[in-house]
């Protein structure tokens, strides 16, 4: 029984949040009292933002397992879960499990994630939830057993985004590190020209609106249409001559580079592509238009730069509302390299860029995909009602990745679930019952089929009938084998269409990330068949499944370093096992060669 059924089948019992926890409120903390204070305990507050906190200081309120929520503002309703000391605001509430033997205050936590948001009052524009109306929230419970199934579950899915926003993030320092390696150029030896931005940028215009026909509409990019997190137009507004702003001025072409003035430093920038060609931004924008002695991309990079940066804080002026003139932003200096250097530099630095900032592909998309399918779990688990199951269909997402990866970072250390799929063989039963010499039978392929050293299975001693392998598992030609049987773990490459019992393990979908003989010998080294000899042992039972499968940790190389790897290794097999060539051919000529010599030795006429 799956986790799904075990708590569909479970009794549950309702209860108020009130009934089962203890609801507090936390107390007024100023800014003033947490600078005279410091310290290293955490205080929480209704942010979100690093999870609530908003400092530290020399005591605490609160040590053990709570709960804490929002109680005010526009992050009213959200929860965390804490553990340890700490302190809170007055904004935010505090829940105390009373019996920890009938709630699980984790599992507390996965639940009033998924409804407390429902219960926020936004009344006069402030919303709200406060400790009364959380003290009526319904929640399920189901047995102490089955709350901790539901929160190891959760957890993994958890520790999964949390591990891969901190490859995100360490994918973004490595990125800013080349760039800015890159982009220097420190060494005499490279030949690079010291420019100004306005030395290598096209003069811009602005538009006349007296001019324009009343009826023309243009796509408005404000300061807000430009996100910070992947430097994309994400939101335009459609504007005519008599709707146009007042600092909608500034034309913009395709492969122009938007550069946010007013509060620099909040990083604020874009190219901009086809579909805003001739359209209009707003006067908060440094528009840098490149010439012919710049690329378009190495204008963008210059401008993530830290360099650039570091000299726009500078220059620019203005406490509350900074902000850095035009003229200051075309007068930054930087080494310039010639074109073909700056091609190179662009090609590396573009994959960084994708792998850190594209929604479409990479790891921001994997994180969005992992995080749709925690909530998808968390809401399937927390409702008890089985709906069908979840099908992971994010590899193809990974593999897009792995192929962004490759160029930059060369070989990629992965798990093999992650770069291909598995599944189990299966038996028809009893199978004596569809075994058949029809010619139209389906092959049925077993151990005994293979040879011992053989690479590919390329037939089978018997066939099974039609109806047979519609309850069993289909293979096609190309799949990978592998034994659970006799010759544990042996991978062989199916040359036949067929089917498999349930001995065997098979996988297939490899050919984007995989070169095939490339696949097979990584397949049959030591250091894959070590890790399942190991991750077998730790059972009662050795077993290879297709879980011991998907956790083994490979070195993905580069399809073409694949190809080179399996030619020499092509080679080596030939010259050890090939009866025609290698060491078998040199036996026999040295044995003719001796047969020969001992007959003339022995030979007296």
């Amino acid at each position: 029984m799956n986790l799904l059924e075990e708590i569909q089948n479970a009794p549950v019992e309702w209860k108020e949040l009130g009934e089962v926890t203890i609801l507090k409120r936390g107390r007024v903390m100023s800014k003033g009292y947490l600078e005279e204070n410091r310290g290293e305990y955490p205080v929480y507050s209704s942010q979100t933002l690093h999870r609530g906190e908003i400092g530290k200081i020399t005591t605490y309120d609160f040590n053990g397992e709570f709960l804490t929520w929002t109680t005010d503002g526009a992050n009213a309703g959200t929860v965390f879960y804490r553990i340890g000391k700490f302190s809170i605001t007055n904004v935010c509430g505090i829940i105390e499990v009373t019996d920890t033997q009938e709630v699980n205050c984790k599992f507390l936590y996965y639940y009033l994630s998924t409804v407390t948001k429902e219960h926020v009052v936004s009344g006069m524009g402030n919303p709200k939830l406060m400790s009364n109306v959380m003290a009526k929230i319904k929640i399920p419970i189901p047995p102490l057993e089955i709350q901790e199934k539901i929160v190891q579950t959760l957890d993994k899915f958890t520790d999964y985004v949390t591990e891969l926003t901190s490859e995100l993030t360490l994918r973004q320092k490595q990125y800013s590190y080349f760039r800015d390696y890159l982009l220097d150029f420190e060494e005499d030896s490279y030949k690079v020209k010291w420019k100004s931005l306005g030395e290598v940028c096209l003069s811009t215009k602005t538009i006349s609106w007296k001019n324009e026909d009343g009826q023309k509409q243009f796509k408005y990019i404000d300061l807000s249409s430009v996100s910070r997190e992947n430097k994309k137009i994400t939101d335009v507004t459609i504007i005519t001559k008599s709707t146009a702003p007042s600092r909608a001025q500034k034309i913009i072409k395709k492969d122009d580079i938007l550069f946010a003035t007013t509060r620099p430093m909040l990083k604020r920038f874009t190219k901009v592509t086809k579909e805003y060609n001739y359209q209009i931004c707003s006067t908060g924008f440094c528009v840098l238009r490149p010439s012919d002695k710049i690329l378009s991309n190495y204008l963008y990079h210059l401008v993530a730069s830290s360099n650039f940066y570091d000299y726009v804080e500078r220059n620019q002026s203005g406490t509350s509302y900074p902000a850095i003139s035009d003229n200051l932003v075309k007068n930054y200096q930087f080494p310039l390299p010639p074109l073909s250097i700056q091609e190179k530099i662009v090609h590396v630095l573009d994959n960084f860029d994708t792998v850190c900032n594209d929604l479409n592909i990479g790891l921001p998309k994997e994180i969005e995909l992992r995080q749709k399918q925690y909530e998808y779990f968390r809401n399937q688990l927390l409702t008890y009602t089985a709906e069908g199951v979840y099908t992971d269909s994010t590899v193809q997402y990974r593999q897009d990745l792995i192929r962004l990866l490759w160029p930059v970072f060369g070989p990629v250390k992965v798990s093999l679930g992650d770069v291909l799929s598995l599944s189990r063989g299966a038996s028809p039963r009893p199978i004596s019952k569809f075994i058949t010499d029809s010619f139209d039978g389906v092959n049925w392929i077993k151990i005994g089929d293979t040879d011992v050293n053989g690479k590919y299975i390329h037939s089978s001693k018997e066939k099974i009938t039609q109806e047979g392998a519609k309850k069993s598992k289909v293979v096609r030609a190309g799949d990978f084998l592998l034994s659970n049987s006799m010759s544990f773990g042996r991978p062989y490459i199916l040359a036949i269409d067929g089917c498999v019992h349930d001995g065997w393990l098979i996988l297939s979908d490899y050919e984007d990330l995989f070169d095939k003989d490339y696949l097979y010998y990584l397949l049959s080294s030591s250091s894959v068949q070590n890790q399942f000899q190991q991750k077998a042992s730790s059972g009662t039972v050795k077993n290879l499944n297709s879980e011991i499968v998907e956790s083994v940790r490979v070195t993905l190389f580069p399809l073409e370093n694949q190809k080179e790897i399996a030619d020499i290794l092509n080679k080596f097999d030939t010259l050890t096992s090939d009866l025609s060539q290698g060491l078998p051919k040199e036996i026999a000529l040295r044995q003719k060669e001796y047969e020969y010599w001992r007959d003339c030795l022995l030979k007296f006429n």
